[in-house]
């Protein structure tokens, strides 16, 4: 398994965020993996959860390494390393035509806030917990705000041959410190999803605060 480093995806991509380390639309944060080994279903899944969990240790361990050289060693060694068990991590099959809904806006204010005609919104019973994926697209904590055209067009270039071939599970986030931003407030999300018609795997991360 590994991490497709060029795609056009990508292209798409940095029309919403122009930094070249990561991936992100709105709060969600997408890999792009590849495997030589045949789909294996389950096993498959999690071995590209591991294959992207190990890449996000390799870079925290370049941020304390940065840290040490910006600002010494007692900043550094007060630094967390990231850390996972994914054998700790619970799937849950996923139906794409669910996964991909996206609400209608039904009005905007005259400061920006936004509703949708969505029977899921934010609340303080479920901050902190899993949101929806046409949520953390559309709704990041700050900066740009997206649009149900652009849920369709981020998605449409990740998956151009359509959502029927999809596999989706979306997974426990209580399996690496990664999801502690999320579990304080915005909230967590972990999708792996194979697209059969690309032999591709997507992994979806969420994990924000304010």
């Amino acid at each position: 398994m590994r991490i497709i480093d060029n795609d056009d995806f990508y292209v798409i991509v940095k029309q919403y965020d122009p930094d070249n380390e990561y991936h992100l639309v709105g709060e969600v944060e997408y890999y792009l993996l590849c495997d030589d080994e045949p789909y294996d279903g389950m096993r498959s899944h999690r071995e590209a959860l591991r294959c992207v969990f190990d890449w996000q240790v390799e870079r925290s361990l370049e941020d304390i390494e940065n840290t040490r050289i910006m600002f010494g060693d007692d900043s550094a060694d007060r630094s967390r390393l990231l850390t996972y068990d994914i054998d700790m991590a619970q799937p849950s099959a996923l139906d794409p035509q669910a996964f991909f809904y996206c609400p209608n806006i039904v009005k905007t204010d005259y400061f920006g806030s936004v509703w949708y005609d969505a029977e899921w919104e934010p609340n303080d019973e479920n901050f902190g917990t899993t949101v929806p994926y046409w949520y953390a697209l559309m709704e990041p904590v700050h900066g740009r705000r997206n649009k149900p055209e652009d849920f369709k067009k981020v998605n449409e270039a990740l998956f151009p041959n359509g959502t029927d071939a999809l596999d989706i599970y979306e997974w426990t986030t209580d399996w690496s410190d990664l999801f502690d931003a999320g579990h304080e407030w915005y909230g967590a999300c972990c999708w792996s999803i194979y697209d059969k018609t690309l032999s591709r795997y997507v992994v979806m991360l969420v994990s924000a605060t304010d």
